[in-house]
């Protein structure tokens, strides 16, 4: 008999969603986690904690661009009281993981796993066995090629720091950069000038070139520099700070260098070649039902090969568990679609797209109609001083929806109905039609003012 039904490698969001669903519906489920610190990186120190600081950097960003507009003076932020409140939620994850576990009924095992044969994981030192496996151990900072490198603060140290100093580099132009520096540009010191160094020819490499440049001119607006095409050849400590060596220019100096690079899956230690699952350096590869190489191993979240997204990583738990069970005989298996999964940059303003950009939709030579504006008067910006909110919506032949980008405040909730809509297979005729009634005047009321030069019917 095996020690367990399902045993889980990770007791971040994607392996407790897996967890649950699998318990819930009768299974011996056990979790391993090798953190002293169970609940993942979602909980404690990304999606989560990190929203504390921005919904404040939002807060100061409107008074500023609203002085002088009817606010008289911009407030000031203080990052240490933000970061009280924030580690009121996160010192609270472990315990409240662990309860759950024990509540639930799914064994907790603390411990390193490591798969010694397909059928047989090894933590702590003790031989297990599962009729399933489920790897959702998550990722970790990318590693980089230059001498000094452990000198970069990672993200989840950055969140901890007591005070923010004025002069910040954030090495890797990716999501934790761009968002950290508009956080630094409105929470910290006044003479604070975040500096991001990307290596390529543009930074956010997923998102809309052109939606990209018009979030680099906002940040740049904000006290934010942006710089592209930049090697590093070395990062050394100086008096006071560090020395950044450039392969091409002079050298910058810098209180504190971050890590802003991006996140690899963290699975060089699970033995994966020893149970015969397949792996690259974009993670463990699955298929549509989050299946390995290996029939008895599942893979979720940002280990997988798929979108380091945290709702995506809820999804692909879901799934997993689905088809855990239906290979039980108990409900129906389910496959992921990923054609429509949103991506949202938490800066000021917000950047969110769903679906293919412009270049996508070019490089495969699929014929598209689009709807364009950049730096938008309409009233829903003047109210609140924002110069640069921009939109781009992107059709096919039929009038369906292939992908929306946004550059705006609250933009989350404009790309979530487009979404909506997207994965429903409406028309942007039929979106229209279905947003008129939306609440007025609000950024989703806006939509129809984006949608109606892609009609059919008379304009």
């Amino acid at each position: 008999m095996h020690d367990y039904d399902v045993i889980i490698v990770g007791s971040g969001t994607a392996g407790q969603t897996a967890a649950y669903d699998l318990k819930e519906a009768g299974m011996r489920v056990a979790v391993v986690e090798k953190s002293d610190r169970p609940g993942g990186v979602c909980a404690q120190s990304g999606c989560q904690p990190k929203k504390w600081f921005y919904e404040a950097a939002e807060a100061v960003a409107k008074c500023r661009h609203l002085t002088g507009k009817g606010i008289i003076a911009a407030p000031h932020a203080s990052w240490s009281a933000l970061l009280k409140e924030k580690r009121a939620f996160t010192e609270a994850v472990p315990g409240r993981t662990l309860d759950g576990f024990d509540e639930a009924g799914i064994d907790f095992l603390e411990g390193s796993a490591r798969f010694l044969d397909p059928d047989t994981l090894s933590v702590a030192g003790r031989s297990l066995q599962a009729s399933f496996f489920v790897i959702a151990a998550g990722a970790r900072p990318m590693p980089l090629p230059f001498p000094g490198a452990e000198h970069l603060l990672t993200s989840d140290l950055w969140l901890e720091q007591s005070t923010l100093p004025e002069r910040i580099v954030f090495v890797g132009g990716g999501f934790i950069a761009f968002e950290f520096a508009h956080f630094a540009a409105r929470l910290g010191p006044k003479m604070c000038r975040p500096v991001i160094l990307e290596a390529a020819e543009r930074p956010l490499g997923p998102f809309d070139a052109e939606m990209v440049e018009l979030l680099v001119a906002a940040s740049q607006d904000a006290g934010i520099e942006v710089r592209t095409r930049v090697g590093i050849k070395s990062i050394e400590k100086s008096d006071g700070g560090f020395r950044v060596n450039l392969v091409e220019g002079p050298p910058l100096t810098a209180d504190q260098v971050v890590h802003g690079a991006g996140r690899v899956p963290d699975i060089k230690d699970l033995g994966l070649e020893a149970a015969g699952i397949e792996h690259g350096r974009a993670g463990i590869t699955v298929d549509a039902q989050m299946r390995t190489s290996n029939p008895k191993v599942f893979a979720i979240g940002d280990c997988a090969a798929t979108v380091q997204l945290a709702r995506v990583a809820d999804n692909e738990g879901h799934a997993a568990a689905k088809n855990i069970l239906a290979k039980k005989g108990l409900g129906e298996a389910a496959a992921l679609d990923y054609s429509a999964v949103p991506a949202l940059l938490f800066t000021y303003p917000q950047l969110a797209m769903a679906g293919k950009t412009e270049s996508a939709l070019e490089k495969e030579k699929t014929p598209y109609r689009k709807s364009f504006a950049k730096n938008l008067r309409w009233p829903t910006y003047r109210r609140v001083g924002m110069e640069h909110a921009a939109y781009k919506i992107l059709v096919g032949d039929d009038g369906r929806i292939l992908g929306a980008h946004f550059l705006s405040d609250n933009a989350a909730g404009m790309v979530n109905t487009v979404r909506l809509a997207m994965i429903n297979g409406l028309t942007a005729d039929q979106l229209y039609e279905q947003s008129v009634m939306a609440p007025y005047p609000t950024r989703e009321s806006d939509l129809i003012y984006m949608l109606k030069p892609l009609m059919a019917g008379p304009k």
